[in-house]
């Protein structure tokens, strides 16, 4: 038997904005948020420290349901939407401000974006008009398609690099899929359906998937070790359309609905549990 981690949800500083479908990137004592929905769209950003949120350089387009990637000092924002339709449009962040760079091949919102850095991410499917099943690998200067997922969906949570990377989740269904650089491989389905959850973790193997909807749904978390997905601690609040960041020892969720939220919870593992 494997080990995964207990643990549970601590309250975190809170948002200075209230918002929901939002971008992040970063770890649990040092996340970046930004653009989403308060509503209406905003692209107000904000820098975390373990502690208290300091508002920042804004994006330059406001938007939500874009997908996000990277770090807090270097991340990046593609796609979503605002009040003229969904956007193709990329911007880079440096620690201090936005800079519009090469868009994504095709407008689209609700995707989810894997990455550690701002110069090499992926855009995992999201809706363009339909849901699609669309990959596209940014290499620090332009997107390029690659190989599709095998189920077409909107509102993923994932983690990951373009070379190892897991997409869970959708507006349906309980989908896992496992990116190895090359292919996408069906695997072991996670527990509870719910779309517009948040994951955290650094690999294919180890990651939280938290959040969604429906209702209640949307307070549970479960952990993935590569094999299968257990059912672990809860949010302290029911919610989807929230950002997640972190590993699966420590990580942060970070606002949603219903009703925008401005609070942050933080999960810490305490203990091994056998899975």
């Amino acid at each position: 038997q494997q080990l995964a981690p207990a643990g549970a949800w601590g309250s975190g500083g809170s948002l200075n904005t209230a918002k929901y479908q939002l971008g992040t990137a970063g770890t649990q004592t040092a996340t970046l948020a930004f653009g989403g929905s308060t509503p209406p769209f905003t692209s107000t950003n904000e820098s975390y420290n373990g502690t208290s949120w300091t508002e920042l350089s804004d994006l330059n387009l406001l938007r939500d349901g874009l997908g996000s990637a990277g770090t807090q000092t270097a991340a990046l924002g593609f796609g979503g939407q605002n009040s003229g339709g969904m956007v193709s449009n990329n911007e880079t962040w440096n620690g201090s401000s936005w800079t519009e760079i090469a868009d994504l091949n095709s407008n689209k919102k609700f995707m989810v974006g894997t990455g550690n850095s701002n110069i090499a991410a992926l855009c995992i499917g999201g809706y363009d008009g339909s849901y699609t099943a669309n990959v596209e690998n940014w290499n620090g200067s332009s997107w390029t398609e690659i190989a599709n997922i095998n189920t077409a969906r909107g509102y993923i949570a994932g983690i990951g690099t373009p070379a190892d990377a897991i997409a869970i989740s959708g507006q349906s269904g309980t989908n896992v899929e496992l990116w190895d650089g090359s292919s996408w491989t069906e695997t072991t389905e996670y527990n509870s359906p719910r779309g517009q959850g948040a994951a955290s973790g650094t690999t294919s193997t180890a990651a939280l998937f938290f959040g969604g909807e429906p209702g209640p749904e949307g307070a549970k978390t479960e952990i993935w070790n590569g094999s299968t997905w257990t059912e672990i601690a809860d949010l302290a609040l029911s919610r989807s359309g929230l950002g997640g960041r972190g590993t699966t020892v420590a990580a942060i969720a970070i606002g949603g609905t219903a009703a925008p939220k401005s609070g942050t919870e933080e999960f810490t593992a305490a203990a091994a549990v056998a899975t």
